[in-house]
């Protein structure tokens, strides 16, 4: 694993972290078909949560949240919907009752300190 693959891995554990203690239970990590992948699925109760996870150190170019822009979300979408056809359809016969969330976790790393981790929910 390059320093790059290592940094997304690094984030994704602490967003699972905190998707766990915010009382969700995740359902998927890292699932990729042709058209991309997804970081994170989780279940809050009766909603599916389509979880973007968003990595940068501090002072970078761009910061994490804006990483994720229209173009992200229709992808996050089409996504999402294959993973529901593929993986919940298949096993539940129908739609969550909670419906679909695509929530984003931006974590940024400063040269010193604790990573600080901002959970946004309903982005798109």
């Amino acid at each position: 694993m390059n320093a790059r693959g290592g940094l997304c891995r690094y984030g994704e554990d602490l967003a699972a972290r905190r998707l766990r203690k915010a009382g969700m239970a995740i359902l998927e990590r890292n699932w990729r078909c042709r058209e991309g992948e997804l970081d994170i699925v989780a279940r809050q109760t009766d909603t599916l949560v389509i979880c973007e996870v968003k990595t940068r150190r501090a002072g970078g170019p761009e910061p994490a949240l804006a990483a994720v822009g229209p173009r992200k979300t229709a992808q996050l979408r089409r996504l999402a919907a294959r993973w529901l056809s593929e993986r919940w359809i298949d096993r539940y016969g129908a739609l969550p009752s909670g419906g679909v969330r695509l929530d984003v976790v931006a974590i940024t790393l400063p040269p010193r300190g604790a990573p600080c981790v901002e959970h946004v929910r309903g982005v798109g």
